[in-house]
């Protein structure tokens, strides 16, 4: 309503102003549906306490996991709660971790919380580790975590030749 009377205001004060507004109103529309996936951040799907998954996740949108995950998990931005348990590895661009994780987190922002338990190593970007976070295995930084070494569970190796770790 209050959007309404601002819109409203403007356009006696400029004469050519009618006009322009409407295809102007139009082209945001358009706009906001051309990019709404890469622009708009929808609500993160969520695996409930009670919910046990066997077997890999793969998604380019949010995931929040209360529950337990056997498998691979690749998402956009991936929170383990503290009821979590994941056992496999997790690829995301950023990964809080506030429960359990027992395998490799490949991430370009990681933050480990004060009630994280990760055993297993860490490749970032950058990383955040709060005081009282339980961590056993190794860190290393790279600029582009994502690409190299993806698990070919999740994403069939671009090519890469015979690099092995």
């Amino acid at each position: 309503m209050f959007s309404k009377t601002r819109v409203t205001e403007p356009g006696p004060r400029q004469q050519g102003a009618a006009e322009p507004e409407a295809p102007k109103s139009h082209d945001a529309s358009h706009d906001l549906t051309a990019s709404a996936p890469s622009r708009v951040r929808s609500a993160p799907s969520v695996l409930s306490s009670d919910l046990t998954v066997t077997g890999n996740i793969k998604t380019a949108g949010d995931v929040q996991i209360e529950g337990t995950v056997e498998g691979d998990i690749r998402a956009r931005q991936l929170t383990v709660g503290e009821t979590a348990t994941i056992k496999g590895e997790i690829v995301a661009d950023e990964i809080i971790v506030n429960g359990r994780v027992i395998g490799r987190v490949r991430g370009l922002k990681v933050r480990l919380s004060a009630s994280a338990r990760v055993e297993g190593d860490i490749v970032h970007k950058t990383i955040a580790i709060e005081s009282g976070a339980h961590f056993e295995g190794s860190v290393q930084r790279q600029d582009d975590p994502l690409k190299n070494g993806v698990t070919p569970k999740l994403a069939p190796p671009a090519g890469n030749g015979p690099d092995t770790e």
